[in-house]
């Protein structure tokens, strides 16, 4: 059985890992896979949310239509405060704030 939302490719030679994407395909987290059993990472996609379908072609609930329906990090306003009441500057849209 596959699950809803997940897609498995193969890189040879590259150690296997969990890449995990927002809605706009952006990066949210790498898991390493390479120590775990099979057993574990279907434990692992089960607990992040991801969907098990019976069957390939199975339909998928509404509910878990966008699963994992993990929320995406709210970031500040370009202008938002600091703690100390002074303006943030702007960030232009290329730059990543958490690096």
């Amino acid at each position: 059985p596959s699950s809803h939302n997940l897609e498995m490719k193969h890189l040879p030679g590259a150690d296997p890992e969990l890449v995990l994407l927002s809605h706009r395909y952006e990066e949210l987290e790498r898991i390493p896979l390479s120590d775990m059993t099979q057993e574990e990472i279907n434990q692992l996609v089960q607990e992040l949310g991801f969907y098990r379908k019976e069957t390939p072609d199975a339909p998928v609930p509404e509910e878990f239509r966008f699963a994992p329906a993990r929320p995406l990090p709210t970031l500040p306003p370009p202008q938002a405060l600091t703690a100390g009441g002074k303006t943030q500057p702007k960030r232009d849209e290329g730059e990543h704030p958490d690096l």
